[in-house]
């Protein structure tokens, strides 16, 4: 999760310089397009097996409509409305929006401590929205989280499919809708390439989408959700520094506390599997029983 949510750090970098040279739908579509076809290639070149029956390729292509086209479409809105850092952070309050959903679809429990952190958090993203200057930009951030935690909801249904497979087809279908929509929009493309837009498509397309959600999809399946999403509160943390960095975006006040309350109720939601999850990896290590990532193997 570490190199996943640096990823997805950079690629907000990543949007901000690619919208100078392109369009925001047509980018967006770009993004998911490259992504999904090497995807697609890859599993082409492994004789991957296809998905099969009809419900399986439904769950997909509602895939590609929420988790790409809304999804995508909205975080590139908000990044073009927002600064980055304030953009990172809006776009990733999944952790705060998955809690409720997963104990009601998988029956994942809520903990009082878990609640007080989904509030803490909120209160961190007002923090950091409103010196941001709020608005149409971050309004879509927040859209953009809302269609990627819908995204992961759905994406732990994809069992017994290959993720290689249903991820490439999810971008494609996905990058489609994007493409119409770019075309009712703005037209036909009118896109510089240049070798810094060649290169943004490059890294957004193979690293961080093509690579990031063949990861996050496997640990979807793998894991508790509100545990998993927890760590994106580090995406912002990367957003935030890189675009200091990079593009000289020095951090507000607010948007520092904000981003420090953030960081709590992260803490608070992951320490205490940290703690049981050490405890368990040395009992079993003592016991000479088998473990793996995301819950403890039965003896």
């Amino acid at each position: 999760m570490l190199w996943v949510t640096a990823a997805y750090g950079a690629c907000f970098i990543g949007i901000q310089w690619g919208l100078r040279d392109a369009p925001l739908l047509w980018f967006a579509a770009l993004r998911a397009l490259v992504a999904g076809v090497a995807l697609l290639v890859v599993a082409g070149a492994q004789r991957r097996p296809a998905p099969r029956g009809a419900s399986i390729w439904r769950l997909i292509a509602l895939l590609g409509v929420v988790n790409v086209a809304i999804g995508f479409a909205a975080m590139f809105g908000g990044v073009s409305g927002l600064a980055t850092g304030t953009a990172a952070v809006l776009s990733n309050a999944q952790p705060l929006l998955i809690l409720l959903p997963a104990w009601w679809l998988y029956g994942e429990a809520v903990s009082a401590r878990t609640t007080g952190a989904l509030l803490v958090g909120f209160v961190g993203l007002l923090v950091v929205a409103v010196p941001g200057g709020g608005g149409r930009g971050a309004g879509l951030a927040l859209l953009s989280a809302v269609a990627i935690t819908t995204g992961t909801l759905l994406a732990r249904r994809l069992v017994g499919v290959d993720l290689v497979v249903a991820g490439g087809w999810h971008l494609v279908l996905g990058g489609v809708v994007l493409t119409v929509a770019a075309a009712v929009v703005e037209g036909s493309p009118s896109i510089s390439w240049t070798p810094r837009f060649v290169a943004v498509v490059a890294f957004l397309g193979l690293v961080g989408t093509a690579a990031t959600t063949l990861a996050w999809f496997a640990e979807v399946r793998d894991s508790r959700l509100d545990a998993l999403s927890a760590w994106t509160f580090l995406t912002p943390v990367f957003g935030i520094v890189l675009g200091g960095a990079v593009l000289g975006e020095v951090p507000t006040g607010w948007t520092a506390v904000g981003l420090a309350v953030v960081l709590g109720s992260m803490w608070l939601v992951l320490r205490p599997r940290f703690a049981r999850w050490s405890s368990v990896a040395r009992a079993a290590r003592s016991a000479g029983i088998p473990i793996r990532r995301g819950r403890a193997s039965s003896p």
